[in-house]
């Protein structure tokens, strides 16, 4: 079975919550049949209330995955959204395995060969204008793959752009990126608009189409837009 029709389908059991969360994040085990897998249920009932974001962050949370797989880009795991589960309607995420001593920070350091995906990284951030990227939201899978979690704060209308992922600003970003964004100047496929209102698909074709016009990652000359706590 798939992992995504699994993460849709599968039996929801309850393992126990991921300490330090901001919202409810649950680590559960799903099953159908004979596949089983681990997941990260994080519920609509389990979000703080925010201002400047609507409730309803699970469908940014698939939004994300939505959005790196028709880039191609492959750094958002599997991601669904769940209408029932344990404490009602949610996101459901492949849970990743990961050595928890390793972080964006690290990678960073230590790691050159990540060094591309995490500039691809840092684009997929601009262009969904994450507002909570963490140095622990960023993961070297088991298999070596860097994939990014927590996307709940993507996608505002307003220039909101929070990241640890400084280091390649002011970088150009590199032509193949660019050509894999540019189909979303012109149109977000529906299997992302669904997840998003107009307002901010409308907001989403114009970053790409900011990018496309000034392809170098952004620059923060005031060292303030970092999110805290940065881990």
């Amino acid at each position: 079975m798939d992992e995504l029709a699994l993460l849709r389908s599968g039996r929801i059991e309850l393992l126990g919550m991921i300490r330090g969360s901001s919202n409810s994040a649950l680590l559960v085990e799903l099953a159908h049949g004979p596949d089983t897998a681990w997941g990260v249920y994080k519920p609509v009932e389990g979000e703080r209330p925010l201002r400047d974001f609507p409730r309803g962050l699970h469908r940014r949370e698939a939004a994300a995955h939505v959005l790196s797989e028709l880039l191609g880009w492959g750094l958002v795991p599997p991601t669904v959204l769940r209408e029932q589960g344990p404490f009602g309607a949610g996101s459901v995420q492949l849970f990743v395995e990961h050595d928890p001593r390793e972080h964006y920070f690290t990678l960073q350091a230590t790691a050159p060969e990540t060094h591309d995906a995490l500039r691809r990284l840092a684009v997929f951030d601009v262009v969904a204008n994450n507002a909570d990227r963490k140095g622990g939201h960023v993961l070297r899978a088991a298999d070596g793959r860097v994939q990014g979690i927590d996307h709940g704060l993507c996608f505002g209308t307003g220039h909101r752009l929070r990241t640890v992922v400084w280091d390649f600003a002011g970088e150009p970003v590199p032509a193949a990126l660019l050509e894999d964004l540019a189909p979303l100047a012109r149109t977000v496929p529906p299997e992302l608009a669904a997840l998003l209102d107009e307002p901010e698909t409308e907001a989403l074709r114009r970053r790409v189409r900011h990018l496309l016009e000034e392809p170098v990652l952004p620059l923060d000359p005031t060292g303030c837009r970092v999110p805290w706590p940065l881990l």
